[in-house]
């Protein structure tokens, strides 16, 4: 990945001072030139709501990407990653997201997947492991899907032709595409 990364503004919320702290120097290490760091998910939307409301007053421009920590008190990354998808005074639901969790069994990450996660990063994570996670955010942006159900980024990744006979209830003529990254 070799990007200029100086205008990029993130938030980090960690309620771990420590765990902050080091997402934080990792992301000034590898260019991002603004990072907000916050205490829990209930600052970060705090933050997110100053920032659309007026950005001179939040003190940038726009957020880039979200990364917060999936147990926090009180507000979780759970809690958080469905505010920015779902509630009314979100700035920007399709804002790139990073799950940072010690979680990696298939259930919890199905659980985040669901919920409209952009990225995980799972703990223990080193400069590598935060890179490539970027890159996938900045590379290869997923589209957005919207159902009765579920708002997010399409959560199959591989584009491959399913044997099972198809069950959609809706059908594909009939979905808005909202972003998809393969339109010129």
């Amino acid at each position: 990945m070799d990007y200029d990364l100086r205008l990029f503004t993130a938030i980090v919320a960690d309620d771990n001072a420590y765990m902050r702290g080091l997402l934080k120097s990792l992301l000034h290490t590898i260019g991002v030139g603004t990072v907000i760091a916050v205490d829990d998910g209930s600052e970060a939307i705090e933050t997110l709501k100053r920032v659309g409301q007026d950005p001179l007053k939040g003190g940038i421009n726009s957020v880039d990407l979200v990364m917060a920590n999936w147990q926090m008190t009180p507000v979780d990354g759970m809690l958080l990653l469905k505010w920015v998808r779902r509630h009314k005074e979100s700035p920007d639901k399709f804002l790139p997201f990073v799950m940072v969790t010690g979680f990696a069994d298939m259930s919890h990450v199905n659980e985040v997947r669901d919920l409209g996660v952009s990225e995980i990063l799972g703990k223990p994570y080193s400069v590598q492991s935060l890179m490539q996670r970027l890159g996938q955010v900045i590379e290869r942006p997923r589209q957005f899907v919207l159902t009765p159900d579920y708002f997010g980024p399409d959560r199959r990744r591989r584009k491959t032709e399913s044997r099972l006979a198809d069950r959609r209830k809706i059908k594909p003529e009939e979905i808005e595409i909202i972003y998809d990254d393969e339109i010129s």
